[in-house]
């Protein structure tokens, strides 16, 4: 079993050679996103965390359909210029509220080492 810390620099590349499976195992949330947002993987810990089924995530745009909340200059502001600039690489803490209890959380947002998507990293706080 590897260990995947939250945070950590080289995450990107850890993740991606994980099955969806090994991904729902994980302590934290993980979605990976095309450049406009549009979820390719969901796990269980981040359904866990909103409530809702990761399966049916998928193909959603989570700016929009998922997670409106995030819809923001400080988050979907930060997501966009990143992936403007081919460097998405940040660390911060926001509020979920959409459809849920308000939950802090901090976000960890990482340019995948190959191919054209991005993570979303959500842990609790």
């Amino acid at each position: 079993m590897e260990i995947v810390t939250f945070g950590k620099d080289d995450i990107e590349n850890v993740l991606g050679r994980m099955s969806s499976t090994q991904l729902d195992g994980l302590s934290f949330g993980a979605i990976e996103v095309d450049s406009t947002g549009k979820i390719l993987k969901y796990n269980a810990t981040e359904g866990a965390i909103t409530g809702r089924d990761p399966k049916a995530m998928a193909g959603k745009n989570f700016f929009r359909d998922v997670a409106p909340c995030t819809n923001r200059p400080e988050f979907r502001g930060v997501f966009d210029a990143g992936v403007k600039s081919g460097d998405l690489s940040t660390l911060f803490e926001y509020v979920f509220d959409h459809q849920m209890v308000p939950t802090k959380v901090k976000v960890h947002m990482k340019k995948a080492i190959s191919g054209d998507t991005y993570w979303i990293f959500v842990k609790r706080i």
